[in-house]
């Protein structure tokens, strides 16, 4: 990502090129083992965990950047909710270093989950575009913020239980007609900023499957724990 002009970290609020300072960077957001499929934190020397083993997702692997607590759990919710897109190009930025650490992989398409035209109107942007569209050209990959369409609007994935979220995303995406065509044969990563249980992502990965791309791959800002590790997520 290309560094800006000196800026108030958002951490430390000390002086620095980024939104998030290096020094910030290096202690809150150091690498932890995880699950290549669903992106929850494992024992050293675990590469899949027992969940995925026994019930493997319709994605092919997870990138998380972070894990979801401070100060991240602060700036996403500031980046998401509170018009803080300045945060965008930082949090991009973790996002194309768990990357570049975990997997060679380069997708061949980035696409957002994407919001409701209500909850869009509200809002005025999408924050999963706002990360894709930075991520597309560090990696020289094509991005659309249209190929992927939520038709049905659902109340947010914290209203449910962690048993109910699959049953509120069901049905709720399509792939737009207008671009199907475009979409076989892609290996596909899909981008949002928090991942909880996987329902979302899970849901999405079957329409793209379904649509005809060959893989789905989920790249997200922050993975929250499992619930034993932090009972208040």
């Amino acid at each position: 990502m290309v560094r800006g002009l000196p800026s108030l970290c958002a951490v430390c609020r000390g002086w620095g090129r980024q939104r998030v300072c290096v020094a910030c960077v290096d202690r809150f957001a150091n690498g932890v083992e995880r699950c290549r499929r669903c992106g929850l934190e494992v024992p050293a020397g675990i590469e899949t965990c027992g969940a995925c083993i026994v019930a493997p997702p319709p994605y092919r692997g997870t990138v998380a950047a972070v894990t979801y607590g401070y100060p991240w759990d602060r700036l996403v919710a500031a980046f998401k909710f509170h018009d803080a897109l300045d945060l965008a190009p930082a949090l991009a930025g973790l996002m194309l270093t768990a990357h570049r650490a975990r997997t060679d992989h380069v997708p061949s398409l980035l696409l957002p989950v994407p919001l409701s035209a209500q909850r869009l109107q509200e809002r005025g942007y999408n924050q999963a575009w706002e990360l894709a569209r930075r991520l597309g050209p560090a990696l020289d990959c094509a991005t659309d913020a249209n190929l992927l369409v939520r038709v049905r609007d659902t109340p947010h994935q914290l209203a449910f239980p962690p048993d109910r979220r699959a049953a509120n995303v069901r049905s709720a995406f399509a792939v737009n007609p207008r671009g199907a065509a475009a979409l076989r044969g892609q290996a596909v990563t899909v981008v949002d900023d928090v991942m909880t249980t996987g329902a979302t992502g899970a849901e999405v990965a079957r329409v793209l499957l379904n649509a005809g791309a060959a893989t789905v791959d989920l790249w997200i800002v922050a993975r929250t724990p499992r619930p034993d590790a932090a009972r208040n997520v």
